[in-house]
């Protein structure tokens, strides 16, 4: 697909006769100095019909040629089937999908990969329209890198009711986690704040200052080298279970950003972070009554589960 380009041609105003073409081109077309000098880098501007170098200095009455790629907004949903997402269930109110990894649930600065709804316009269904316009619907996330179950809104009535919901923490969140090492005690309850990390934009960090975080666990198997944890979320920061498990020095297996053994994801086939939202349970907003939705292992954590059990 071509990318779309505003083409401009103007004749430099005398009043800027003598600048830099950067800087001419600041003013004239009001880019920033420094996308107008990558322009420039780019071979899409000429004066006079020459190529231009951003400190060459400008004449007044040059023409100035600009090609401006038009850069597609971040946020826009884009509709894409995504292979891989499964419908675990669908009525007028809710659609409750299994999400596979490497898919985001909502478009965002940075992201250019596949979204959950991306794939739900493409797969012809509709949305509730409250949130956010690259959001709307969600009123729940998992990480790219984090599989499992969720639900998305289709009618406001239910992006009302299950917002709140999850507000309240009324909504039961239980995920399975493949920790390295054996936590002690085998269950307990992790109260610690998360905030951003000081130091990587990209990650969280238990800090004194952050947002009330708590985490609930307990241990289903043990082995050799890791264990399988039930975790169940009060709250839902982002990165929670793998922020709070690292702080517990028992990174989720795989979890290379939050400190787990690169030799130990390698030896178990895992090239991400063991964790899956396996059980969502909530009271279905439009006939009150408790629903529950499950989703099974993706393959890969099935295989490096079976490899951990193995080693024993």
């Amino acid at each position: 697909m071509t990318q779309p380009v505003d083409h401009r041609t103007l004749p430099v105003p005398d009043g800027l006769a003598g600048e830099r073409v950067d800087a001419a081109m600041a003013q004239m077309f009001g880019l920033s100095r420094t996308r107008a000098a990558e322009l420039i880098a780019r071979g899409l501007v000429q004066v006079d019909g020459a190529g231009a170098a951003k400190s060459d200095r400008v004449l007044g009455g040059a023409t100035l040629d600009v090609t401006i790629p038009v850069e597609a907004d971040p946020l826009t949903v884009v509709p894409e089937e995504v292979e891989g997402i499964q419908i675990i269930h669908d009525d007028p109110s809710i659609v409750v999908i299994s999400k596979p990894v490497g898919v985001a649930v909502h478009p965002s600065p940075g992201w250019t990969g596949p979204t959950v709804v991306g794939h739900l316009a493409a797969a012809g269904f509709k949305i509730a329209t409250s949130g956010a316009s690259e959001r709307q619907g969600i009123v729940q996330r998992l990480d790219v890198g984090t599989s499992g179950v969720m639900v998305i809104c289709k009618s406001e009535h239910a992006y009302s009711v299950l917002k709140n919901a999850f507000r309240r923490r009324d909504v039961d969140k239980v995920y399975h986690a493949l920790v390295q090492g054996h936590p002690d005690p085998l269950e307990g309850t992790i109260d610690a704040p998360i905030g951003r990390h000081p130091k990587a934009d990209y990650k969280f960090a238990v800090m004194a200052d952050g947002r009330a975080s708590v985490t609930h666990y307990s241990t289903l198997e043990a082995h050799r080298f890791a264990s399988l944890l039930e975790v169940h979320l009060e709250t839902g920061r982002t990165h929670q279970i793998r922020v709070h498990m690292a702080a517990l020095k028992h990174p989720c297996v795989g979890d290379l950003t939050y400190g787990a053994d690169p030799t130990l994801a390698k030896r178990f086939g895992l090239e991400r972070q063991w964790l899956h939202a396996v059980k969502l349970g909530f009271e279905h907003p439009d006939t009150g009554e408790y629903v529950e939705y499950t989703s099974d292992y993706p393959d890969d954590l099935a295989r490096a589960l079976e490899a951990v059990r193995g080693a024993d």
